[in-house]
């Protein structure tokens, strides 16, 4: 059995962003770049479900990292790998740039289709985008059973299928059995990810990173990146903040509070 994580490498929640000079993408010198949280999850909901498979006495699952991305997402593949990912798959090409959930979602489903996964999890949603549409295109592309905002996952070999809990509104939740090979994807919460140990980073320094461009993974190239996204980013800018204030000047606390109420009132505030 085959076990593929995707994990997206996202600015940290902590950096202070800027708009680049094209105003189309954040500046991302000096951004510390981390894991998204989901995908953290997600790696951790399959380092769990490998030692259960072990622990139960059946063979140890492989599992494979997948991300795309510049050359800075070999660091993120790498943390995947010291966590204990047994390989990991770099998507870099610069017929990858530009892309949305679409075009990647296409990438990523041709690289998981060549490494034969059983299972694939990832995160519901990316900390920076949060548009939670990749994971449906890949099981999509790749016609799978799909399964969003798990909060619980077990793995039945024995049936060639996969259990899993969703959350519903009103606290309820709702049971599924996915037949295997499916998709999976996990919300932040299903788990607390570990730490990275010593050993395990000396060992990621020595495990597979193999880089995969397009022509790698017999993709079309109009299919893909820029050329293969159906959004196309108009601008990133922040909100406009301060302004609107309004000072109240009265002799008695009576009137400054009608005045108050009545501007509360014109505007529809109350």
């Amino acid at each position: 059995m085959r076990i593929g994580v995707c994990i997206k490498q996202v600015p940290d929640t902590d950096a202070q962003l800027r708009v680049a000079d094209s105003g189309l993408h954040i500046d991302d010198r000096d951004v510390n770049w981390v894991i998204s949280s989901c995908d953290l999850c997600a790696l951790e909901e399959a380092l769990l479900l490998i030692e259960a498979a072990e622990q139960a006495g059946g063979q140890r699952p492989e599992l494979v990292a997948f991300s795309l991305g510049p050359a800075r997402v070999e660091e993120a593949l790498r943390k995947a790998l010291a966590l204990g990912a047994d390989r990991a798959l770099h998507l870099v090409d610069d017929e990858f740039r530009g892309g949305d959930a679409l075009a990647d979602g296409r990438a990523l489903a041709a690289a998981v289709r060549r490494e034969e996964c059983d299972l694939v999890i990832t995160g519901a949603q990316s900390d920076d985008l949060g548009q939670a549409a990749t994971p449906a295109v890949l099981a999509q592309v790749l016609g799978r059973p799909y399964a969003w905002l798990v909060m619980a996952v077990d793995l039945e070999r024995e049936n060639r299928s996969v259990r899993v809990v969703r959350e519903l509104e009103g606290g309820m939740n709702e049971v599924l059995r996915l037949r295997l090979p499916a998709v999976v994807a996990v919300q932040a919460g299903i788990n607390k990810p570990r730490f990275a140990s010593l050993r395990g980073t000396l060992q990621a320094r020595r495990k597979p990173l193999e880089r995969l461009n397009c022509s790698n993974l017999g993709l079309d190239p109009e299919l893909v990146g820029k050329a293969g996204a159906g959004i196309e980013t108009m601008a990133i800018r922040f909100p406009p903040t301060g302004g609107g204030g309004l000072l109240i000047d009265k002799t008695s606390p009576e009137a400054a509070a009608a005045e108050l109420l009545a501007h509360l009132e014109r505007d529809a505030l109350l």
